[in-house]
């Protein structure tokens, strides 16, 4: 049995709601130029609407090769979505975010994960406290990185 990580935190944007989701929910093939991702790729099959399925193909290490397909599930009207790994190596975890805004051209994404680890499976609930530790720190630096890249992309 997996195990299971939950985390949240809140990132913090220079850019109007509306325009932040916008900027989090339109997908591209180049998505992974802006996390640094060399020799990944993007596909995006539309299935309605609000409903996307995306499968990344990236290289960890030197030559290991991953791909991971992710059903989002897009809710426009509240700033909200939903990305559930359908493979790859966090399989079935599910990824929930919330854009609200603030005053004035501020608003903040809420970002919940449960991110289920195959590799650790029988591991102390001190070690999954570590994990959990370290898989946040590296989603939240991720999504510090994202917050900086849309202010500057849309002129904030």
């Amino acid at each position: 049995m997996p195990t299971p990580i939950y985390y949240h935190f809140r990132q913090h944007f220079n850019v109007p709601a509306r325009k932040a989701f916008e900027w989090c929910t339109t997908y591209t093939p180049g998505d992974h130029a802006l996390m640094g991702g060399k020799n990944a790729s993007r596909k995006i099959e539309n299935i309605t609407d609000r409903t996307v399925i995306l499968t990344d193909t990236f290289t960890i290490g030197t030559d290991k090769q991953v791909e991971k397909q992710k059903l989002v599930q897009l809710y426009p009207e509240t700033l909200f979505w939903t990305s559930t790994h359908l493979s790859g190596p966090a399989r079935h975890s599910q990824f929930i975010y919330q854009i609200t805004a603030g005053s004035g051209d501020y608003s903040h994404l809420d970002f919940t994960g449960l991110s289920l680890d195959y590799v650790n499976e029988k591991i102390s609930a001190a070690d999954a406290a570590k994990l959990a530790e370290k898989t946040y720190k590296e989603d939240a630096g991720s999504w510090a990185l994202l917050a900086k890249a849309m202010e500057q992309e849309l002129g904030y």
